[in-house]
């Protein structure tokens, strides 16, 4: 990985090329797994592996991933990573015109549908995780009164929590460490 930190995606074309269904699979994929191959994630995704190469090659495009050292003997195989520690899409880079607006909509509601997909299979699969995962498993809903300044500092505050825990889970012994997701999300809304 070359970049530290979360790289802003500001352009609808890099923004487009991350907001396919089987792009985002990968590239989602690929920051779990931090290195793989076109083989390794077409295994995951139950796809092709001349398809998941396309979509490599096309998110690769955009610096979105690039091309790891290799981590076998076996030179045909083509290492992937990404090239940042995540990304960052804020809402007032693409305001500025409708298509713009409209791209950006349809990517936030696709990572939306795939984060709730993600959820309903751990709900699937509850049974299979045991009784400490299960108890450890948040899930909860608060309903606060803030102003947007409040809720940008609740943001950030939860932001350099996250961090906290992902530099933690990538510098311990990774005996009983499982793949976590945390999903949060804040906005205003109106009764």
């Amino acid at each position: 990985m070359t970049a530290k930190g979360s790289r802003p995606i500001t352009d609808v074309g890099t923004l487009k090329a991350l907001a396919h269904p089987l792009r985002m699979q990968l590239y989602r994929g690929l920051c779990v797994a931090e290195t793989a191959t076109a083989s390794q994630l077409a295994e995951q995704v139950d796809e092709a592996v001349s398809l998941v190469s396309y979509h490599l090659r096309k998110l690769a495009e955009h610096g979105l991933i690039e091309e790891a050292a290799a981590q076998s003997a076996d030179g045909r195989e083509r290492w992937w990573q990404p090239s940042s520690e995540g990304v960052s899409i804020r809402d007032k880079d693409f305001r500025d015109a409708p298509e713009k607006a409209a791209a950006h909509l349809a990517a936030t509601r696709l990572f939306h549908e795939q984060r709730t997909d993600m959820y309903r299979r751990y709900l699937d699969e509850r049974l299979t995780w045991g009784p400490e995962w299960n108890a450890a498993a948040p899930d909860s809903e608060s309903l606060f009164r803030l102003n947007p300044t409040e809720l940008n500092e609740l943001r950030q505050e939860l932001i350099a929590l996250v961090r906290k825990y992902d530099e933690k889970s990538r510098s311990g012994d990774a005996e009983g460490r499982e793949n976590v997701a945390i999903h949060v999300y804040g906005f205003p809304f109106r009764v």
